[in-house]
């Protein structure tokens, strides 16, 4: 399925973390085409591959606080600089089954995101565990503009909630997708939720 989209940058949610863990993710970027950095310690189960194609990326990993007890969360950035254009930030999300944690992860989240140097052409993809009804949803939605196109995705065999999502800075242009002819059977194979996918535009040098 991933080979089919042919994607620049793969945001990735509940990845493995214990037992071998850097090995079988390692092994899937190798089989899906793609590279990954490495990191994931301290991400929440959340990382980010690239291609070949938008030349070194640079990764961060960061928790947000939760109880003892209590599934970690947090997120993975990637900036990456495709030769000759502006480098461009990606982050990958998986927000919490708790309506008030979700609020408190997006707060910082977005806050620690506003503090990073070179801020602005960005995106922010993932499983936000929650409709645009949601607090988190429009916390989101203040500072950037949804660009997917409001799919349902989750749960995969027959979806009724549009639980993943990206968001775009305001600066972000987003061009008609190509459409992309996913075989059934591997989009129910590969994941409980349906992929969600844009095409932005990158600016020159």
């Amino acid at each position: 399925m991933i080979r089919s989209i042919d994607p620049d940058v793969l945001c990735l949610q509940e990845v493995p973390r214990r037992l071998l863990a850097t090995w079988r993710v390692s092994a899937f970027a190798g089989e899906c085409g793609m590279s990954w950095s490495g990191h994931h310690r301290g991400s929440g189960g959340t990382t980010i591959f690239t291609s070949r194609r938008v030349g070194e990326p640079t990764v961060e990993t960061h928790r947000l606080p939760v109880r003892p007890g209590v599934r970690r969360r947090g997120y993975a950035v990637v900036t990456v600089e495709p030769p000759g254009y502006q480098p461009f930030t990606v982050t990958s999300v998986h927000l919490s089954l708790d309506p008030d944690q979700r609020v408190r992860h997006t707060r910082q989240l977005l806050a620690e995101l506003d503090e990073r140097a070179g801020r602005g052409r960005s995106l922010i993809s993932g499983d936000l565990n929650e409709g645009d009804t949601g607090r988190a949803f429009a916390l989101l939605a203040q500072g950037h503009r949804l660009v997917t196109d409001g799919a349902l995705t989750f749960p995969v065999s027959n979806p009724d909630k549009a639980l993943d999502v990206v968001f775009a800075a305001p600066d972000v242009v987003v061009r008609p997708g190509r459409p992309v002819d996913l075989d059934e059977a591997d989009v129910r194979a590969a994941s409980d939720h349906r992929p969600v996918w844009v095409e932005i535009e990158i600016i020159p040098l």
